[in-house]
Parts: C-alpha cells; structure tokens; sequence
C-alpha cells in the first residue's frame, strides 16, 4: 500500500520511526522493537538510513522488508543521497522492489566532515525525481516546521519544500518540533504555497536531557519555556524526566489531532515501551 493512500481513511495518521541497530548488532535484533510495536497497529513504520550521511548500506532494506513481509505493517525505507551515486540508488531500489516494499522517504542526508560528499544528486528533489523514474514507488519527503538550519529563512525552506512536492513527493513528515504554533504556521503557510499533500507532524517524546539536546542542536529545533521549565526541574531525576516528557509529548499530540493534522510519526527511538504509552494515551482521540 502507498502512504499516500493511508490518508483517505478519516482520521489522522499514526505511524512510527525506528533504526537500524548498532553494527555490532544482528539485524534481527529488531525484532524485540518490532514485536513490542506491531500491537498498536501504527498505519506504516518508516526505517532510517545511516545517520551523519554514512555510505549505502542494506540493514534499511532488509529491516523495512522484515516490515512489511513478517509483519504485514506498510514499510517505508529512508535512503539518503548526500553520499550515494546513482548506482547505489538504483541497486537498492531494485532490493527494494524485489521485497515488496513501495515507499520510500527521498532524503539529501546530513552531510559528514569525514566523509566528502558524492555529487550524483544535490539536493533531495533530485533523489525525487530519480525515485519515481526508476519504479512504482510512493516517494514522501521531509519538511521543517522551523526551517532547515542551512536554509536562509522560511520563505526559502518553503519554496524548495514546493520543488521537492512538484518533482513528486506525495506525503511530507516533519523534523521534530515542540511547540505546535510553529507546526500550524508552517502547515499555513505551506497551504497558500499551494503544498496540498500530507504533512505529518513529526513528535519525539522528551525522555532525557542530554539526548534531546543534542538532537536540538543539529536539527534546529527550539525549545519552548514550558518544555525548557520541565528540562530544569526534572532534568537530574530521569524517571521525573520520563513520565513529565510523556505527558508532554501526549498533550502535544491530543492538540495537534484536535486541530486537524493530517498525521503524527513518532520518533520511538526504537523504545517500543514509550510507543504503548503513547498510542494507549491518545486511543480514545485518534477514534473521532
């Protein structure tokens, strides 16, 4: 099933993000993660390509494959291009066709000091194009509801994101947020640029201070005062940290659903536990 076709049924979307694990680790590692998810019945699951633009690897296939064929769960495979040639892509395509899996989340990728850049593609509406002219694949993208960090302001961020939906891209998920006026003026905004897929609002539950820092920073993200409030008081007592981040990361969703969002990914982390939470929490809401 295409992601696209998961947003005709009525109510929001609810899916969730995992990653592969350490390379010390076997892939089927996943399973515990996969097991502890296939009870909330997320409509699609979505598997990261290798962080920092780390070179083409197959864990993503082969998790997103375990995904879709063991547990029967719409799969969507991130593939980054920032260091990846045309080659590479097709050939994991071509994997990915052969597992059965038709979604893919066409990403330029973060780009690694170490590891210079290939130029086969650069930007990520490339990859868009590229994608769809190599197969029958459901391509989304990502979006910023604080813009890009290297983009200038968002009236750029926006008009690249309107070439990324114009090369194809037919569903939008995006980087974590934490205050929701800033994804409902993005998605606004998006609107009046004639953005009219799905946007999926992307939540990461705030479970430790150091982590989330550190995922602020690269990604751009800011931190309202009532989060920054609860980093301060609960931020040296982690089982604090995790139930007031919980019920943060709830409350933000039960406002997003009620003003009319298109969808909610959630970035679990691989925590299959924090994902019940949530998913028990917001039961009732996701039904109206």
């Amino acid at each position: 099933m295409k992601i696209k076709e998961l947003f005709n049924q009525g109510r929001p979307v609810f899916s969730c993000e995992v990653f592969p694990p350490k390379k010390t680790a076997p892939v089927d590692s996943i399973y515990k993660t996969l097991d502890g998810l296939k009870d909330i019945k997320p409509d699609f699951i979505s598997v990261t390509f290798g962080a920092g633009g780390s070179q083409v690897n197959q864990s993503t296939r082969e998790i997103a494959s375990i995904i879709q064929n063991k547990y029967g769960i719409p799969a969507m495979a991130h593939l980054t291009c920032v260091n990846a040639t045309r080659g590479e892509v097709t050939a994991l395509l071509a994997g990915l066709k052969e597992e059965g899996v038709e979604n893919v989340l066409a990403l330029r990728g973060d780009r690694n000091p170490d590891l210079p850049p290939k130029t086969d593609f650069l930007h990520a509406d490339e990859l868009v194009s590229f994608i769809l002219r190599r197969g029958d694949f459901g391509v989304s993208a990502a979006c910023y509801p604080e813009g890009h960090p290297e983009s200038p302001d968002m009236l750029h961020d926006i008009r690249y994101l309107k070439q990324k939906v114009d090369a194809g891209a037919e569903h939008l998920v995006s980087q974590l947020f934490f205050d929701n006026e800033d994804f409902f003026r993005f998605v606004e905004r998006c609107r009046i640029a004639g953005i009219d897929v799905p946007i999926e609002a992307g939540i990461m539950p705030v479970l430790n201070r150091g982590s989330i820092e550190r995922m602020v920073s690269l990604c751009g993200a800011s931190i309202p005062r009532k989060l920054s409030r609860l980093l301060a008081k609960y931020g040296d007592h982690p089982e604090a940290l995790r139930q007031a981040g919980l019920a943060y990361a709830v409350e933000q969703i039960s406002d997003l659903i009620a003003g009319g969002v298109d969808g909610i990914h959630l970035y679990t982390m691989n925590n299959p536990a924090v994902a019940r939470h949530i998913s028990d929490s917001i039961s009732s809401i996701r039904a109206l």
